[in-house]
């Protein structure tokens, strides 16, 4: 047995990792694609081989944001983002406690994000970048699909931090 329960944890735990698998790729695919604008831009300025192209900004702008909020998704999964260990010789059930505070901090961010990003997607809905005519949503919609993902996984982890303070066992 692996000590999961079965039927709906279980699928639970299945489709944020799948997630979880699907950000790593979509963080590698977005990294990747930005080099070829930035280099871009390098090139263009160093050399009159390669025109200047005023596109690569803002698709390098664009791609960044989407990089730096899928590595905060990421990073709110692995535990490795908002996480400070002061108390490292502590029972697991402190341990637990301590996680569990901070992760209803970063929730409260969470809400944050959803709400204002829904705000600030709403406000770009029918406006376009200026220079590559990108429809600025595609950008703004980061913030909320972030807290969304914040809040999803932060839930799973809660639950097995509850599941720690209650009966002293990891999930």
């Amino acid at each position: 047995m692996t000590g999961q329960q079965p039927g709906a944890p279980g699928l639970w735990r299945r489709m944020t990792a799948a997630y979880s698998q699907f950000l790593s790729l979509l963080l590698a695919i977005s990294v990747a694609i930005l080099v070829f604008p930035v280099s871009l831009q390098i090139f263009s300025r160093f050399t009159a081989l390669i025109p200047s192209y005023i596109w690569t900004e803002e698709m390098a702008r664009f791609l960044f944001v989407w990089s730096i909020m899928i590595g905060a998704m990421i990073g709110v999964r692995e535990s490795t983002h908002f996480e400070v260990d002061l108390w490292p010789a502590v029972s697991r059930r402190v341990e637990a406690a301590v996680k569990l505070g901070s992760k209803i901090a970063i929730f409260v961010f969470a809400l944050v994000f959803v709400y204002s990003g829904i705000e600030f997607t709403r406000f770009a809905w029918f406006r376009i970048s200026e220079l590559a005519e990108l429809p600025l949503w595609l950008i703004h919609i980061a913030w909320p699909v972030t807290g969304f993902t914040w809040i999803v996984f932060l839930g799973e982890q809660a639950l097995d931090d509850l599941r720690v303070i209650g009966g002293g066992e990891r999930p």
